[in-house]
């Protein structure tokens, strides 16, 4: 078989393996570029759902000065939920449930951590977030029960198991220092690594007697069926929040995952390089190719203007040329990329043994796997057929500037 290959090369022109090692580069460019388009959205998608499963919900209405200080969880600018703001909010279609958070310290005999404590609506808490099937280990809270949910990492961090007992220390709204025991009732292993991590769950009962609430609240988090428009609803929500309820505003998730926002859109800006570098290698090595393709012909072209064959018409020979370089290298890109793209959204890559806990700004863990991008394949695809025909436009312009003599005496 190699000697076949060989043979078959050897027999190659010059010109015709410049054509072929130039599709070749074509189609290597494009199809990493689709390849790590399609895993670097697959993680955005994935990430995206992970917010508003387990962390943010599609939105969340709070006090216009906590938001302000969101940074520390601030528990004096909380609110009372009204059953005004409850029917705005279910007339609108969406889902609801309260919730409190504090920053805190929690320990045990074996040291201690900072965590974000949320007090959850043990019973309405599904309607928005899927904490419940994360559960690994023990069960979900009770209502009214001093216990609490901790994500698997943190479990680990400070060695503690269900059952043990933690004690939670903070402020609360009104200043005291306060110090809860707390029993671990389960352990979240959860597809969120800052809920893995960093995160504890109890009841909003407790929540609201140990951090002296007085049945305030500091959000009320929102939920909708995934294939639902969020931007439509949002829109009109906010906008009777924001009359009916003046001290209120209304955040989506985007303004909630700023971290993750700045993630995606370096992203996006990474896809940007990745196709400037396809217009390199495309500009490269198709002009290399071309180049030698038009001055290996320039007696050829010389003959052809000579017997009256318009300029328009032989560049144009030329940019079909290079065009249909393109057009092979690009399909054959298009193809590859889709290729490997297909595995990646099947199967995925465990890079749960390289990066273990480490926090990289995505909201995955363990398996990564990519997402169809239909519109990258095409704007791939006709980038370097487009490309191509415009690099070939300047040796033959170049060579039509001769003159005619000059041609018919070119060696």
């Amino acid at each position: 078989m190699k000697f076949l290959v060989s043979l078959a090369w050897k027999n190659l022109s010059r010109y015709k393996r410049r054509t072929v090692i130039t599709m070749i580069a074509i189609a290597f460019g494009i199809s990493m570029y689709i390849w790590i388009d399609g895993f670097l959205l697959g993680m955005e998608k994935e990430s995206e759902r992970n917010l508003l499963w387990y962390e943010t919900g599609v939105a969340e209405i709070m006090e216009a000065g906590y938001w302000k200080d969101i940074a520390y969880f601030p528990l004096k600018d909380s609110f009372k939920v009204s059953p005004k703001l409850i029917k705005t909010i279910e007339d609108k279609g969406f889902s609801w449930t309260k919730r409190t958070a504090f920053i805190s310290e929690m320990f045990d005999e074996n040291g201690s951590l900072p965590v974000i404590v949320y007090g959850i609506d043990t019973k309405r808490d599904e309607e928005v977030f899927k904490l419940k099937e994360t559960i690994v280990k023990g069960k979900y809270l009770e209502p009214n029960e001093y216990g609490v949910l901790v994500g698997e990492w943190l479990a680990e961090d400070l060695s503690i198991k269900v059952g043990d007992v933690v004690t939670v220390r903070t402020r609360t709204r009104l200043g005291a220092y306060q110090a809860v025991d707390l029993e671990v009732k389960g352990i979240l292993n959860c597809p969120n690594p800052k809920v893995n991590k960093g995160t504890a769950f109890i009841p909003l009962s407790v929540a609201d007697r140990e951090m002296e609430m007085d049945g305030r609240v500091t959000e009320v988090a929102l939920g909708l069926p995934e294939w639902t428009s969020q931007e439509a609803r949002l829109i009109p929500l906010t906008k009777e929040i924001e009359k009916s309820f003046p001290l209120l505003v209304v955040k989506n998730w985007r303004d909630l995952a700023k971290d993750f926002v700045a993630v995606s859109e370096g992203k996006r800006g990474g896809t940007s390089v990745l196709l400037f570098l396809i217009f390199i290698i495309a500009a490269v090595g198709i002009s290399n190719t071309m180049l030698m393709a038009v001055y290996e012909r320039i007696r050829e072209i010389g003959m052809m203007r000579a017997m009256g064959m318009k300029d328009s018409s032989i560049r144009l020979a030329f940019l079909l040329e290079a065009g249909g370089i393109g057009f092979l290298g690009s399909l054959i890109g298009v193809a590859l990329g889709a290729f490997f793209t297909f595995f990646m959204v099947r199967y995925g890559l465990d890079y749960s043994g390289i990066l273990g806990r480490m926090d990289i700004g995505y909201r995955v863990t363990g398996i990564f796997r990519a997402a169809w991008d239909i519109k990258a394949m095409i704007v791939a695809f006709f980038f370097g057929v487009i490309v191509s025909m415009l690099v070939a436009f300047i040796p033959a312009h170049r060579a039509l500037k001769m003159e005619i003599t000059e041609c018919l005496r070119y060696q």
